[in-house]
């Protein structure tokens, strides 16, 4: 099979899926297949660490759902300068965003598997963890995929989480996509020449990593 027509069906499963999520819950927590709000905010804390608020930014949201980020954003950053991009797979999803922060003029919803526009920063939350049944040699080209283009498109770095393995004692959920961080630490550090900051230890069975971006050479020393 076509590796594009791979991905393009994997693509066209995750938006079903999300779109299914929300026409249910509506814009919740369980509508972007989340348990809480305050676990949902925790993720936010870990990605934003990645940004540095002092000054104006622009931020990318990979798979940003309904923009329960840009609710946070406002509450944790109220009066800073935040021009803000999400985007998301599911149609839906998108169109209830767009409804939904309607008088925000800082904030452009679209619809897509990657972000065409280059930001300061870049975050994507939760984007990795449901694998349904997806073959995982094609999941795993998802994620470079998707790593690559947060890359090319943050200037000064991006954030992403993912599922820990849980414990001998624990049985996994099935779906779920829960990787060793070495794995994505190394490929960070091969293909970008980053080594991300791990972040554990924040109450949940998962891990953030945060890629920052140096200045450019020519610009040092």
């Amino acid at each position: 099979m076509n590796p594009h027509t791979s991905l393009g069906r994997l693509h066209a499963d995750i938006s079903r899926y999300y779109s299914a999520k929300v026409a249910a819950h509506g814009a919740s927590p369980a509508g972007a297949d989340w348990v809480c709000a305050p676990t949902q905010e925790l993720r936010f804390v870990q990605l934003l660490r990645v940004c540095e608020f002092e000054a104006p930014l622009s931020l990318n949201d990979l798979g940003c759902g309904y923009g329960a980020l840009l609710g946070f954003l406002r509450k944790r950053h109220r009066g800073r300068k935040i021009d803000y991009l999400g985007i998301d797979l599911s149609p839906t999803m998108v169109d209830l965003a767009r409804q939904k922060w309607r008088r925000h003029v800082r904030a452009t919803f679209t619809v897509g598997s990657q972000s065409a526009r280059v930001a300061d920063y870049s975050v994507a939350s939760g984007l990795f963890n449901v694998q349904q049944d997806q073959p995982r040699a094609l999941w795993t080209r998802f994620v470079k995929d998707c790593l690559a283009n947060l890359y090319a498109t943050s200037t000064k770095g991006f954030a992403v989480n993912f599922l820990a393995p849980l414990p001998p004692d624990m049985t996994p959920k099935a779906g779920l996509y829960r990787p060793d961080p070495c794995i994505w630490i190394d490929h960070c550090i091969r293909t970008f020449g980053h080594e991300p900051e791990l972040v554990t230890g924040y109450g949940l069975c998962e891990f953030t990593l945060l890629v920052r971006r140096g200045p450019p050479a020519d610009s040092l020393g």
